[in-house]
């Protein structure tokens, strides 16, 4: 009888080390087809939504092969939707409210930003060099001296024009609040309508409008090249900066949580620029699409625009030196303060 007992209790064990085995193989089995279809879900998540502002301008017309790729539907990693708007003012609210990710902006704009939203907003990329020129219908500016007892009209009250023209003026001698009558205009072109009623008119033009405002009148020609009177003024300098005009920025938030979104967007942003600047009889009629400004002045203007794509440490050391020369010329054009090192986006 004990032998009988004891044979069937060995007999049970092992059944259940058998169900045991089987229940382990069928849980690893089931475990291997959970981390695959979860690498199949990962692989076809769904598009994140990225809203893209530009300004009428250099930075919206280096997103002109990206926005003619989404818009043809050629772009399916994302969710892309893309807005122009004539001025930063526009841009900013949106920005703070959360109804914009990523957009272009000036460059001490992007520093205001980052104070005001206690580090809220980041920069990933400068995207336009120095486009500001000084247009006269005359021939009486062949130097920033000559600009004594001048009116010029001009537009970006608050903004990287305003800032680099006081800082122009002032390593020259001159004081911008009594040494010349600045007009503020809203927009620019509010300023080529100003030269076209006044012959005598000077104005403070970025690229494409000072193509725009010449084949409106033949007889407008360029008295100075703004960048190039900021690199003079750097010779003297013990610290050296570069005239930045703008810069894209992504929402902090946003970039937190979508860093593929943010890798996507900068791929083909780049991408973008590259092309805008290789092939400008193609992008300016792309330009031309997006009602920017016409074919016949993109063509004219994109290679004097400087559109460009600096990211990373280079973005960091350059932008970070032109903010340094807006804060010591007045704080309150970066927002009261240098930003930290948080605000430079670098991958």
């Amino acid at each position: 009888m004990k032998k009988i007992i004891s044979l069937m209790m060995a007999l049970m064990l092992s059944a259940s080390l058998l169900a045991g085995c089987g229940s382990s193989g069928a849980g690893d089995a089931a475990q291997t087809e959970k981390q695959e279809n979860g690498t199949q879900e990962e692989q076809t998540a769904d598009p994140v939504d990225v809203r893209v502002a530009a300004l009428k301008g250099p930075t919206a017309m280096g997103m002109v092969q990206m926005m003619d790729d989404v818009d043809a539907g050629n772009v399916d990693t994302e969710n892309y939707t893309f807005e122009i708007d004539a001025s930063a003012d526009l841009v900013t609210p949106k920005l703070i409210q959360g109804e914009v990710d990523i957009a272009a902006v000036p460059a001490n704009l992007a520093s205001v930003l980052y104070n005001k939203t206690k580090g809220g907003i980041q920069v990933l990329a400068i995207n336009t060099l120095g486009v500001l020129y000084i247009v006269e219908n005359g021939d009486s500016v062949n130097s920033v001296a000559d600009l004594a007892g001048k009116t010029i009209y001009a537009s970006g009250k608050g903004s990287t024009p305003e800032y680099a023209l006081n800082f122009i003026l002032e390593k020259n001698g001159l004081d911008p609040a009594s040494d010349v009558t600045i007009e503020w205009k809203s927009e620019h072109s509010e300023c080529v309508s100003a030269l076209a009623q006044d012959p005598d008119g000077i104005a403070m033009l970025p690229q494409p409008f000072v193509t725009t405002a010449q084949a409106k009148n033949p007889d407008l020609k360029v008295a100075l090249d703004l960048t190039e009177e900021w690199d003079k003024v750097m010779e003297n300098e013990t610290e050296k900066s570069r005239l930045l005009t703008g810069v894209v920025v992504v929402r902090k938030e946003f970039a937190e949580e979508n860093p593929e979104a943010v890798a996507d967007f900068m791929d083909r942003y780049a991408a973008s620029v590259e092309y805008v600047n290789n092939n400008v009889e193609d992008a300016a009629k792309l330009v031309a699409g997006y009602d920017i400004v016409t074919e016949d002045v993109a063509v004219k203007a994109i290679p004097e625009c400087n559109i460009v794509c600096i990211q990373g440490e280079d973005m960091k050391e350059q932008l970070s030196g032109y903010l340094a020369v807006l804060n010591e010329q007045n704080p309150e054009s970066v927002g009261g303060a240098l930003p930290g090192d948080d605000f430079y986006y670098i991958q």
